[in-house]
């Protein structure tokens, strides 16, 4: 007779841990290479940027999580590290040399911090996807890792993710220098039936797709002369730097749309509608594409309160931005919570990236923000 497996427990969000590098750099220092409305579209007046490299980025965030819930190491079963700030593995190898090649590749980054943080017997991996990033490591956490991991009554899996964009800004292009800004994040995961980690949001779904589009709108370039910021509030030259290009204007009119969209088809496909929808929580990539996305929402039956405003001393901080958008709002979050997000495809390629996770409060997070209010 065939092997029935088990199937896999329920996971939720238990807890969700941010670190933001102290070093700000404001919309000042762009100067009059800064276009008047940026702020304006944006809502981004100020950017973090880091100083340490993705590894370290997500081992902090990792030890801010424990610090905030007296996880275990030991009980850490899986670690998936997702770098929207990593040379995907074409461009690496068009421009670095083979030991550079190698820093790349997430899956080396997650190895790394891994052992950073003393993690033994934990099944690790690491993957980009940009700024679907965490709507994709959630997808496959539940999909594909959760029916092997033996999680028992303490056992949690942990997706960290660490943005350093401003290692592949181009500050000298006034149209992409000011959008992003470095960040990292922990996600602590749990079964909903177990005892040590108490469990906020059930994960109901989550997915993330690749769809075409009408002609590439993000590459990679090699730049000389580059000007970055100094940590004394000046510029220094960067005589070679492998920087992103993006088409803005291709990418505004895209976002909203895929991000409506992929809340549309999570629903279908959990048999549910518009009005169950009680929050939204969208990838924050600036005030003035999650307006246009609340629209398009609105459009599918979407009416609820959409998040929003919180780059203004962030920047987009890409695959950081759900996680930190949900811990920013954790309190007043209940109910059915839906996270889309949207993103730009392979280097060249013409196609678009979207993903939403589907999120549901539970019984004890209702409690404690009843109590709490």
């Amino acid at each position: 007779m065939p092997v029935v497996q088990p199937s896999p427990r329920p996971l939720g969000i238990a807890a969700i841990s941010v670190v933001q590098p102290t070093w700000q750099v404001d919309n000042a220092w762009f100067g009059a290479s800064m276009p008047r409305k940026f702020a304006r579209h944006t809502g981004i007046e100020r950017r973090a940027v880091s100083l340490e490299a993705e590894d370290a980025m997500a081992a902090a965030a990792f030890r801010q999580l424990q610090r905030d819930t007296g996880c275990r190491p030991g009980d850490c079963r899986a670690l998936l590290l997702v770098s929207p700030s990593l040379l995907p593995a074409g461009v690496a190898r068009r421009h670095l040399d083979p030991v550079a090649v190698e820093r790349e590749r997430p899956g080396n980054v997650a190895r790394r911090t891994a052992e950073m943080l003393g993690l033994v017997g934990c099944r690790t991996a690491g993957i980009n996807w940009f700024c679907c990033g965490y709507a994709r490591a959630l997808e496959l956490v539940t999909r594909r890792w959760a029916p092997r991991l033996d999680l028992g009554d303490g056992g949690y899996a942990v997706i960290v993710v660490a943005t350093r964009i401003s290692r592949i800004t181009d500050y000298g292009d006034p149209q992409t220098g000011g959008l992003f800004g470095d960040m990292a994040t922990a996600t602590l995961l749990a079964p909903l039936d177990g005892r040590r980690h108490g469990v906020h949001f059930e994960l109901v779904h989550a997915d993330a797709s690749r769809q075409p589009a009408a002609r590439p709108a993000f590459d990679f370039q090699a730049r000389d002369d580059v000007p970055v910021p100094a940590p004394d509030g000046g510029k220094r030259i960067d005589g070679r730097r492998v920087v992103y290009t993006l088409d803005g204007m291709a990418i505004a009119e895209l976002a909203p749309r895929e991000m409506a969209a992929a809340v549309a088809s999570a629903l279908a496909e959990r048999g549910l509608d518009g009005p169950d929808v009680d929050h939204v929580v969208p990838h924050q990539a600036g005030t003035g594409i999650v307006n246009f996305a609340a629209m398009k929402l609105d459009d599918h039956g979407v009416r609820c309160e959409v998040v929003n405003g919180l780059t203004r001393g962030t920047g987009n901080t890409s695959a950081c931005s759900i996680p930190h958008a949900l811990r920013e709002r954790w309190d007043s979050l209940h109910g059915l919570v839906a996270c889309p997000a949207a993103a730009v495809g392979s280097p060249g390629r013409a196609e678009v990236l979207r993903g939403c996770v589907l999120l549901r409060s539970t019984p004890l997070h209702d409690r404690r923000g009843a109590a709490a209010a």
